[in-house]
């Protein structure tokens, strides 16, 4: 190479030094007073012309300050040339070498990042007087603002809630950048000031290198580039945002439509860089240089997921000298609220929050604080995940109809739902809600059993419909309920903790059983429904062999067994995908809600052939929106994503984990009676003390509103509200669960000390 650096350039070449590079060669070459960057690429004739407006760029903002490289001509005036080295053709070219140490090996300070924003906006003001046409067609992966072209790389990220976060911020990007692209200023940025290509002297900026990524597009993604890299190997990431959007904007002012989108273009660049990452480790496994920030990019995707975009952009707004954004007062809110809707609606907490976004397991009020959502069971696969946003999205592009008319989506999600149940579960109705599931459960054993009483469970709740509320405890037994009805047979709860059998090793659940067969009185019934955990009464698990003790009791007396699986389902418990599986049983017919939509409204009962069979001997039966082709496809999605990403397998590890963490606190705290639970379907019971067994709704409620407090939504239940239950999104991490339970400790340490 020395002889060829000789002959095109006419330098003594004294050392030549191989460099780093993501998908070209360069080297570092010196002479006895020089240095130069030799860079080399594979050849190609666009290529050549884009190297060739990257180096109108430089030599247009070559200056005395010397900030950026100086392209060096070759003996015959031409900067860029296509050369035969060691028998490959390479194009090839010349820059000078600028002094200085990089910005990923100094300590960053605020002073530096100051100069960070100054003399970028400096450059970029340079460059908007610039004018090339092969870049400013130029479309690429690099630049955010062609993102979609990198979604064809998130295949290759190898694990799957990755590869879930990486499609929602794609959809975010979608929805709240792509609109709005054409109203952003353009202008050509260099686009890739990551740490190694900013270079520093005595704590400021002196020379940017490496403008290979040199784009048009809009400006407000050179920011993002920037702050992407200055944020993504901090703990924080906003607090080290200020001073170079503070110093940008007084050279360049910022818009504010430009900051509105600031937060999604920042999470596009670390898609782009991890999906890129991936991609390379596939195809091109030794360079590590291609995926070196790959770490740092995952982290702070993480942490960006964590931040409200409202407390993100209102972080911009006050470094660029806006006010910030706020929301209508909550009493307003309320106002709105109920001047047209009934105040029997009711509202969570002692002080409602004023939600306006949600994300896997955080949600984002109007104020920017974000929510660590360990309540919701509703989103189960997490906030609007990404697949099934899509699924829904696609098909109601697409078509969306009634059961009167044939469309594959319907017997394809009936064959994979089925699929997930005992053989002999083999039909399936498709209604809307858990509610509407309940009500024709019971229509259905009615009609087959021609019985009409029903043995129901004490705290029960199964829907707000007629029926529902008439075989729900929870509902009647209130003191504004209406009262249980004759044809109601309720029987006791089997809670090994209250209850009066406390043995969990089967013999409690066959006395309790046998409690609920003397109640009966051999009396023909329609059916028994219960929950396989009883979630009104305060997370309780029927007690073990409880079912399996009963069910026969129930079909010799003419009945069918319905297990409520509305809150239990879709693998929430961990051990098993049923709740009914842990009793080791296998009923007749089973209800489903709640999580099989993932908050898209979705019911269903699936029975038997014969329970089927007979239902078809009266009239139609019809839903005007079960089944229809959107929810199928959603359904379908929730189903793929708990077997993609292993949700029922993290729903057992978390909550096992998570089980521990609070058995761990109750050795602490004489105020917590029993834990119990599986999965991530979690009750801590609340109590004056351990012995006396005292339901302690203040506390419990105290508990609930300091979490809220601080930023974590759990609630209570039971017959007492002195239950504080967990029913997180199954995307629940271990971190999370401390959280938590670190955060229980604190108020529980502060309440006793206040109450010492």
């Amino acid at each position: 190479m020395k002889n060829i650096l000789k002959q095109v350039f006419g330098i003594t070449t004294t050392d030549i030094q191989k460099l780093n590079g993501y998908e070209n060669f360069n080297y570092l070459i010196s002479t006895e007073s020089e240095k130069y960057i030799f860079k080399t690429y594979t050849s190609d004739g666009d290529l050549h012309d884009l190297i060739e407006g990257e180096n109108e760029a430089l030599l247009y903002l070559d200056n005395d300050s010397k900030l950026t490289p100086t392209p060096i001509p070759f003996l015959d005036g031409t900067y860029v040339k296509t050369l035969t080295i060691e028998g490959q053709d390479l194009t090839c070219r010349l820059l000078s070498f600028l002094e200085g140490q990089f910005l990923g090996d100094v300590t960053q300070s605020y002073e530096l990042l100051s100069s960070f924003g100054t003399v970028l906006a400096e450059l970029d003001l340079k460059l908007q007087c610039f004018k090339n046409y092969t870049i400013k067609a130029r479309k690429f992966e690099w630049d955010i603002q062609h993102l979609s072209l990198n979604e064809k790389f998130i295949k290759d990220i190898p694990v799957a809630k990755n590869r879930a976060l990486v499609k929602y911020f794609f959809q975010q990007f979608n929805e709240n950048v792509t609109p709005h692209v054409n109203d952003l200023r353009q202008s050509y940025i260099h686009n890739d000031s990551n740490e190694w290509n900013i270079l520093t002297t005595n704590n400021k900026i002196s020379g940017f290198i490496d403008f290979g990524d040199l784009a048009y597009s809009p400006l407000i993604n050179e920011l993002a580039v920037a702050l992407t890299y200055v944020c993504y190997d901090k703990g924080d990431p906003l607090k080290w945002v200020e001073p170079v959007i503070k110093a940008y904007n007084k050279i360049i002012p910022l818009q504010e439509k430009e900051l509105s989108v600031l937060y999604y273009c920042i999470a596009a660049k670390l898609c782009i860089s991890v999906c890129n990452s991936a991609h390379s480790k596939l195809n091109n496994p030794d360079n590590i240089y291609a995926f070196s920030s790959e770490k740092n990019a995952w982290n702070m995707l993480y942490k960006w997921i964590e931040i409200n975009p409202i407390k993100a952009e209102n972080q911009f707004r006050t470094a660029a000298g806006f006010d910030i954004l706020k929301s209508d007062s909550l009493d307003n809110k309320v106002e709105d609220r109920f001047e047209n809707l009934s105040e029997i609606v009711s509202l969570s907490y002692n002080k409602p929050i004023h939600m306006t976004k949600a994300a896997f397991q955080y949600m984002y009020d109007g104020e920017g604080n974000t929510y660590l959502d360990a309540y919701n069971n509703i989103p189960h696969v997490g906030h609007c995940h990404p697949d099934v946003v899509k699924a829904g999205q696609q098909q109601m592009a697409t078509l969306n109809t009634n059961t009167r008319y044939l469309y594959d989506n319907l017997a394809d999600y009936s064959k994979q739902l089925l699929g997930a149940f005992p053989k002999s579960l083999n039909k399936v109705f498709f209604v809307n809600s858990g509610s509407a599931a309940s009500d024709l459960a019971i229509r259905l054993a009615k009609f087959h059993t021609k019985n009409d009483k029903l043995m129901v469970m004490e705290h029960g709740y199964h829907g707000h419909t007629q029926n529902g509320i008439e075989i729900s405890d929870y509902k009647f037994n209130n003191k504004k309920g209406e009262g249980q009805k004759d044809h109601i047979i309720k029987t006791v709860i089997p809670d090994t903790y209250r209850g009066e059998h406390t043995n969990n090793d089967g013999t409690a659940g066959e006395q309790f059983a046998n409690d609920a067969v003397n109640l009966l009185n051999n009396e023909s019934i329609a059916a028994f429904i219960s929950e396989p955990v009883v979630g009104c009464g305060g997370q309780v698990p029927l007690a073990k062999g409880y079912l399996k003790a009963l069910y026969p009791i129930i079909r010799k007396n003419g009945g069918v067994c319905i297990s409520d699986e509305v809150q239990t389902g879709f693998g929430r418990l961990g051990d098993y995908f049923w709740g009914f599986e842990a009793q080791d049983v296998v009923p007749d017919m089973v209800v489903i809600g709640k999580p099989m939509g993932n908050s898209h409204p979705m019911g269903a009962v699936v029975c038997t052939e014969a329970l089927a069979k007979s239902f078809e001997q009266g009239v139609e039966f019809f839903s005007s929106f079960g089944g229809n082709p959107v929810s199928c496809d959603i359904g379908k999605a929730v189903l793929n994503v708990i077997k993609e990403e292993e949700l029922q397998q993290n729903a057992k590890n978390v909550g096992n984990y998570y089980i521990t963490l609070f058995k761990d606190l109750a050795n602490d705290f004489d105020c917590i009676g029993d834990v119990r639970g599986s999965g991530l379907f979690i009750g801590v019971e609340i109590v004056k003390d351990t012995i006396s067994k005292t339901p302690d709704y203040d506390l419990a409620q105290h508990i609930k509103n300091e979490l809220k407090n601080n930023f974590i939504l759990i609630s209570t239940d039971g017959p007492f509200d002195s239950v504080i239950k967990s029913k997180p999104p199954m995307c629940f991490t271990k971190e999370n669960a401390k959280k938590v339970v670190d955060a229980v400790r604190l108020v529980l340490e502060k309440y006793e000390i206040k109450n010492s």
